[in-house]
């Protein structure tokens, strides 16, 4: 199916719409994600109500941020791969634990900024 892409601010305005749609769509389907989100909600809060220098508060709530950001791409290889074939294959299976590992080392990545910042 062929269709004409928008240009300028009416492309801008699709993306802006399409990308609000998959924050919902994630938001109101995926569990973990609407864990984290609700964690980094949290942690948004205390971010600003410690006692830190900016850099180090730009450092908290950045790691934040990005435990949202590698859950959104985990959940995209996931949906993607169970697009392809929900029948367990070894390189379905690599592509979801990879996925998971980033996000693990995300996680891992956004305790140790915040304990080096905070303790």
């Amino acid at each position: 199916m062929l269709f004409e892409k928008k240009k300028g601010f009416g492309r801008l305005f699709d993306s802006i719409k399409n990308s609000l749609s998959g924050l919902a769509n994630a938001l109101l389907t995926e569990n973990s994600f609407r864990q984290l989100f609700i964690i980094t909600g949290i942690l948004f809060v205390i971010a600003l109500c410690v006692d830190v220098s900016a850099v180090e508060r730009l450092f908290l709530v950045s790691s934040c941020f990005l435990l949202l950001v590698v859950e959104l791409l985990n959940t995209a290889i996931e949906s993607a791969i169970d697009r392809v074939s929900l029948e367990i294959h070894p390189l379905s299976k690599r592509a979801k634990d990879i996925g998971g590992a980033a996000q693990l080392v995300t996680m891992l990545m956004t305790v140790t900024v915040w304990a080096m910042i905070l303790l």
